[in-house]
């Protein structure tokens, strides 16, 4: 059976209360193509996990879902690039869970790896530790964070062979790889979907047996021209 699905077909697999994960910061290494046919669902009540939520200026990435209103909860480090997440956060609409970037990373590498929980000194003294345990080890403290799973990965490659096979392409693997160990369903939309064996072995960020659906997104200059416009038109990150 073909793992390549259209994204239409792709995001039926994704329902109501389900916890979503996608990769990528700011837009760069994320799958903006199954974001988009997300967000063009009526696919309600999600939680959402990523380490920042999405490019600021205009409404773009995660940013479509939850000015939507599809996202119930958010889980990451911050809001601060995204005004919907703010607005419906300070209105009380979204419940934010922050959590320190670094931290995060590692709270969703633990699940992958059958991990109970991370502990770190990082976020002691601040809002971050109110309603978390915390341990003592070698009389130093350290605050536990649970480890970190979802229902749906939604991650970003380069290539995919039909197979399944990632490649990724420079600092765009960020946490796709943590993901695609983390979750029970992983999505990976590629620029691009090659024959079994055209990617080097030693290429491979993320194998194929960790990936059940492939969905072809834009080319690689497609994206690039696409993220010069935004960042143009809004006038960030230039």
């Amino acid at each position: 059976m073909t793992k390549i699905k259209t994204v239409q077909e792709a995001v039926k697999n994704i329902r109501d209360g389900m916890k979503i994960m996608t990769a990528g910061f700011l837009g760069v290494g994320a799958p903006l193509k199954m974001i988009d046919a997300l967000a063009n669902t009526n696919i309600k009540d999600l939680t959402l996990i990523q380490a920042v939520s999405a490019q600021p200026g205009e409404t773009h990435d995660v940013g479509k879902l939850i000015a939507n209103k599809q996202i119930k909860k958010f889980v990451g480090a911050h809001i601060g690039t995204c005004p919907e997440a703010q607005e419906q956060y300070n209105a009380g609409t979204l419940e934010v869970e922050f959590i320190p970037m670094g931290t995060i990373v590692e709270c969703i590498r633990a699940g992958g790896a059958g991990l109970g929980a991370v502990i770190t000194p990082t976020g002691l003294g601040t809002e971050i530790e109110k309603g978390r345990d915390k341990l003592i080890v070698d009389g130093k403290e350290y605050l536990v964070f649970p480890a970190i799973k979802a229902d749906v990965a939604l991650i970003k490659g380069y290539k995919a062979d039909k197979f399944g096979n990632i490649l990724y392409r420079g600092t765009t693997k960020g946490t796709n790889t943590s993901m695609a160990l983390a979750a029970d369903l992983v999505i990976a939309e590629v620029d691009e979907i090659v024959e079994v064996g055209e990617i080097p072995p030693d290429s491979v960020g993320t194998p194929g047996i960790l990936v059940d659906i492939i969905v072809q997104g834009d080319s690689f200059e497609d994206r690039r021209k696409y993220f010069e416009d935004l960042w143009t038109r809004t006038n960030k990150m230039r």
